[in-house]
C-alpha cells in the first residue's frame, strides 16, 4: 500500500522485517519440538536460537538467483548458523512456514482493527447521546417521510459497528491455525507434535485437516469481513456527503484552519474525506473479490493465490485501519446544524404527518382505500400549491367530518415522533 493511507503501527505488520522474523519463529519453535524428541542436539538448539537471523538485503540477494522466497530465506538464515543450520526446515515444506506465519500477521492486524472499532463505536455512542431527542427529517428514496433524531442515527451506526466487532473477532479466530503437516498435509517427513508444540507456541490452533496450504476459506472469510467493514464505513460516509450538500447542510465534516476545497473557487467546503472513505471502501471490496478466487486452489495446492494475497492482504487491513481513524476523526469533530435540521423539516408543508392523518381517518370508520385517496389528494394540493398540508386538510369538508380542528391539531405535534427514541436507546446500548 502506498504510504499516503499507511499508518505507521499497521504498516510496521507488514514490512518485510517484521515478516520474516515471523518465518524465523516458526523455524525456531519447529526446532525445538525437534529437540524434545531428541532428534536435535541440546548445544545444536542453542547455536540455532542464539546465531540465527537474516538480512533482508542478503535475501533478496539470493531470491534473484533461485527464484524462490523462502529458499532464499533459509539460505541467509543458514549463513549465520553455520553447519548446524542443516536441523532447521527438518520436516516442513515453504507453505508450513507461510502459512502459519501469515496466520500470526493476519492476527496482529485484527487487534489493531478491533481496537480501532472500538474507539470508532466510543464516538458514535457519545454522538448518539448528544443527538438522541434532535429532530431532523427522515428520507426514504431521497424524498421526506417522517422525522426522525440525528442521534438515531448515531444509535444506527453504533449497532452496524457492533455487528462489525463481532465479526472481525470470528474471523480472527477463523485465521488463527497453523499447519506443519508436510508437503501434502499427511505429516510424512514430521511428528504431529511438531506442528502441535509450534501452534501452541504461536497461539495458534493446529488446523485439523489441510493439503500442502491452510484452505483459503478462512482468508476469505477473513477478507470479506474485511469488506463488510468498508461497506460500514461507507455508509456513513455517504450519509454525511448527502448531508453536507449545499440543499441540504444539516452536517458538515471539519473544515480546518488552512484548509482549501477547490484550486478555482475559494468558497468551496468539500467532503473531501468522506469521499476518500467512499473511493477506499471500493479496493477492500475488491480485494475480497480476489480472495474468494483464491478458494479453488489446483489438487493439494497451486501458487497462484500467492501473488494474490501479498497484495490484498496487506493493502486491505492497511486501508482498513486507515479508514477506521479517519472516519473517527470526522465524527469527532462533525459540525452538526440543528436549526438546519428544523429548516429543513418544515419544507415539505406537514407533508409527513400523511400516515397519521391516515391512520386516524380508518380509525373513525372509513375504508383504508377511501382515506388513502383522500390523504393523498390533499397532499399533492399541499405540495403543488406550497401550502400547509395541515391548513389544507382543516378546510376539506370530509376531513371536517371525520377529525375535529383540536385533534387536527395535535396530528402535527412533533414530539409525538420522539416517543419511542429512549426505547430503541435501551435496546441498542444495552
Amino acid at each position: 500500500m502506498i504510504p499516503r493511507y499507511t499508518r505507521p503501527e499497521m504498516g510496521r505488520i507488514w514490512e518485510p522485517q517484521n515478516k520474516f522474523q515471523k518465518w524465523l519463529d516458526v523455524e525456531i519453535a519447529a526446532c525445538e519440538a525437534w529437540a524434545k524428541l531428541g532428534k536435535i542436539p541440546a548445544k545444536s538448539l542453542s547455536t540455532i536460537k542464539k546465531r540465527a537471523g537474516f538480512r533482508i538485503s542478503r535475501i533478496n540477494k539470493i531470491e534473484k538467483t533461485v527464484r524462490h522466497d523462502v529458499i532464499a530465506f533459509l539460505t541467509s538464515v543458514a549463513e549465520n548458523v553455520g553447519p548446524d543450520a542443516r536441523y532447521i526446515h527438518k520436516g516442513l515444506t515453504s507453505s508450513d512456514i507461510v502459512d502459519t506465519a501469515q496466520a500470526v500477521l493476519m492476527r496482529e492486524a485484527a487487534d489493531i482493527i478491533i481496537r480501532d472499532i472500538r474507539a470508532l463505536m466510543k464516538v458514535l455512542k457519545a454522538n448518539a447521546v448528544k443527538y438522541k431527542n434532535t429532530l431532523q427529517m427522515g428520507r426514504s428514496h431521497g424524498i421526506h417521510a417522517e422525522p426522525t433524531t440525528f442521534g438515531v442515527m448515531f444509535a444506527l451506526w453504533y449497532a452496524d459497528m457492533d455487528r462489525n466487532l463481532k465479526r472481525v473477532k470470528a474471523a480472527r479466530e477463523t485465521i488463527s491455525y497453523g499447519r506443519l503437516s508436510g508437503p501434502v498435509g499427511t505429516f510424512s517427513s514430521l511428528p504431529t507434535m511438531i506442528e502441535k508444540h509450534v501452534c501452541k507456541k504461536l497461539g495458534l490452533k493446529p488446523a485439523p485437516v489441510a493439503t500442502q496450504v491452510i484452505q483459503r476459506d478462512r482468508h476469505a472469510e477473513y477478507m470479506n469481513t474485511l469488506a463488510l467493514i468498508a461497506g460500514t464505513i461507507e455508509k456513513m460516509a455517504v450519509e454525511i456527503r448527502h448531508l453536507q450538500r449545499t440543499e441540504v447542510l444539516e452536517a458538515e465534516e471539519p473544515f480546518e484552519k488552512g484548509q482549501k476545497g477547490s484550486s478555482a473557487m475559494p468558497h468551496k467546503r468539500n467532503p473531501v474525506a468522506s469521499e476518500n472513505l467512499s473511493g477506499l471502501a471500493r479496493v477492500v471490496r475488491s480485494n475480497a473479490i480476489a480472495a474468494m478466487e483464491n478458494i479453488p486452489l489446483w489438487h493439494e495446492r497451486d501458487i497462484s493465490h500467492s501473488s494474490v494475497e501479498r497484495i490484498i492482504i496487506p493493502d486491505s487491513t492497511i486501508l482498513i485501519n486507515y479508514m477506521l481513524v479517519r472516519l473517527t476523526g470526522v465524527l469527532k469533530g462533525l459540525q452538526v446544524y440543528p436549526d438546519r435540521m428544523k429548516e429543513n423539516i418544515g419544507r415539505s408543508y406537514g407533508l409527513f404527518c400523511s400516515q397519521r392523518v391516515l391512520l386516524i381517518l380508518t380509525e373513525k370508520g372509513l375504508s383504508r382505500e377511501k382515506a388513502y385517496v383522500l390523504v393523498q389528494k390533499n397532499a399533492m394540493k399541499s405540495w403543488k400549491k406550497r401550502l400547509s398540508f395541515k391548513e389544507i386538510l382543516g378546510k376539506d369538508p370530509v376531513i371536517k367530518k371525520y377529525i375535529s380542528g383540536k385533534e387536527l391539531e395535535s396530528l402535527f405535534d412533533l414530539s409525538y415522533y420522539l416517543k419511542n427514541i429512549d426505547f430503541i436507546f435501551k435496546r441498542v446500548f444495552k
